[in-house]
């Protein structure tokens, strides 16, 4: 069953045109998850006392339109299936119409804190959450592999804005880095995101981005050895 909550587009939510922002959609999406696992009694507390944590590996979001400032959406999210420390979850993002404004599709792995390895997701976790039937969409490969030909821009360093409750950036920063090389015109019609390995505060980044295809623009944000923390995928 799908877990839901209401609410309204706000003005530090708009861009310039009065259309909700890409990140802010992420921020509706992350705040369902989290609703969700503390209405469970599963929720932040609860991960600190049992030393776990669920770790984004892959998002991938279809946007079908960007509602304007002061409209009414319902943001919604259901896990649909576990398989050894893997977990899999959809969100959906819908207007007054009951319209599709958003969709997505995302991969987590659940990590045992103590031993800073994944964990096997057992009958009793899994059992809180639920399972629901998959979300109607086209769902992509996990693994976003790089063309040739990129170009590295001016090093990032990661701020103290960046960062979330468990000191590492957001998952919505990689994705508001990469989108300083996104012209501002451009509208993003699905984003895929592969989180390789978490920055902290003062880790220096290198994007290099790559012009795959003519509708596709590809950001690496890398590490000084060229590892990638993360891969940022834009159709447009």
């Amino acid at each position: 069953m799908m877990y839901t909550f209401d609410s309204r587009v706000r003005y530090s939510e708009v861009d310039e045109q009065g259309d909700i922002t890409v990140c802010s959609i992420i921020d509706y999406m992350q705040d369902c998850t989290n609703f969700q696992t503390e209405d469970l009694g599963i929720g932040v507390v609860w991960h600190k006392e049992h030393a776990l944590m669920w770790v984004l590996t892959f998002w991938q979001i279809l946007f079908k339109r960007y509602p304007k400032m002061g409209e009414r959406i319902s943001v919604g999210t259901q896990a649909y299936g576990f398989e050894k420390m893997f977990g899999y979850r959809n969100f959906l993002i819908t207007d007054e119409r009951e319209e599709t404004v958003a969709i997505a599709n995302s991969n987590w792995v659940l990590m045992d804190l103590k031993k800073n390895r994944p964990r096997i997701v057992t009958p009793d976790i899994a059992d809180i959450y639920g399972k629901a039937e998959p979300l109607p969409m086209e769902y992509a490969e996990r693994k976003i592999r790089l063309p040739e030909g990129g170009e590295k821009k001016e090093t990032l360093v990661v701020r103290d804005y960046h960062l979330d409750m468990n000191h590492h950036v957001n998952n919505r920063g990689y994705v508001q880095m990469a989108m300083e090389f996104i012209p501002g015109n451009i509208l993003i019609k699905e984003l895929r995101v592969e989180y390789k390995k978490q920055a902290v505060l003062g880790d220096e980044m290198w994007p290099v981005v790559f012009r795959a295809e003519k509708n596709e623009i590809i950001v690496s944000l890398e590490n000084a050895e060229g590892k990638p923390y993360a891969i940022v995928q834009f159709f447009i």
